[in-house]
């Protein structure tokens, strides 16, 4: 499973122009400032942004371009968007559950694989409540597991870890990178937070401008960040000192 994209696509004031490459197993964390299109990316990769010219490819099968465009449910794409878009009417472990049912699966056997999620991301005793009742971290918990419960050839996580304050978020991210390391599809994360890609990316890219103006892997960018963007990120948090290696959080 992989991504292969070349978009060109625009979505008001935000032009995208770039190549993405993310390998089977691989965690690519995405920063970038404000604008840059970020979230446009990730709508373009999900089919919810045509784009203009190029070609998107995921784990081998073209999903975009060359006169093919398949919609979002054909893609083998699961996004985890920036406000979790939890369905307020259902249960948590119908949430979980709702991708496994929408592709005809028995009610039965998507709520067991719904409760083991659950399980696994150590929420299971919210099984029977509604969103209006989680914490941020739980909810964040849940959206995370009705993503990765289809087993997504490309997971897309928008901004994962916002909704929680700072002292939730170191062990919601020891729960996220051990999550995203078990998973065998690609993987694009959205982050603000320097530590995020610090835990969880294998490789580095920054865009700017609606282009990727540097990529790599994780410990080559934290060395040499090759951004402006990028090393005040990472020095506004304290993981660079501008010299030898960078500190880790």
């Amino acid at each position: 499973m992989s991504l292969y994209a070349e978009i060109q696509a625009r979505r008001g004031p935000c032009s995208l122009d770039l190549e993405l490459r993310i390998a089977a197993g691989e965690t690519l964390v995405l920063v970038g400032p404000n604008g840059s299109g970020k979230s446009s990316l990730i709508d373009a990769l999900a089919g919810l942004l045509p784009i203009t010219a190029g070609r998107v490819e995921i784990a081998g099968v073209l999903v975009e371009g060359e006169g093919v465009r398949l919609p979002p449910p054909k893609r083998g794409v699961a996004l985890m968007p920036q406000g979790l878009a939890l369905f307020p009417h259902m249960s948590a472990v119908d949430n979980v559950a709702y991708g496994l049912r929408a592709r005809g699966e028995a009610e039965a056997e998507a709520r067991s694989k719904a409760l083991e999620w659950l399980s696994r991301l150590e929420i299971a005793e919210v099984a029977e409540r509604g969103p209006s009742s989680l914490s941020g971290g739980q909810a964040q918990r849940v959206a995370l597991a009705r993503a990765v419960i289809v087993e997504p050839s490309l997971l897309l996580l928008d901004e994962p870890l916002s909704a929680l304050d700072v002292s939730s978020r170191r062990s919601a991210r020891l729960l996220l990178q051990r999550t995203l390391r078990s998973l065998p599809g690609a993987k694009l994360v959205i982050t603000h937070d320097a530590r995020d890609l610090v835990a969880l990316g294998d490789r580095v890219a920054v865009l700017e401008g609606g282009r990727i103006v540097r990529e790599g892997g994780r410990a080559e960018c934290l060395a040499d960040p090759g951004s402006g963007y990028l090393m005040a990120m990472l020095r506004e948090q304290g993981l660079y000192a501008g010299e030898g290696e960078p500190r880790t959080p």
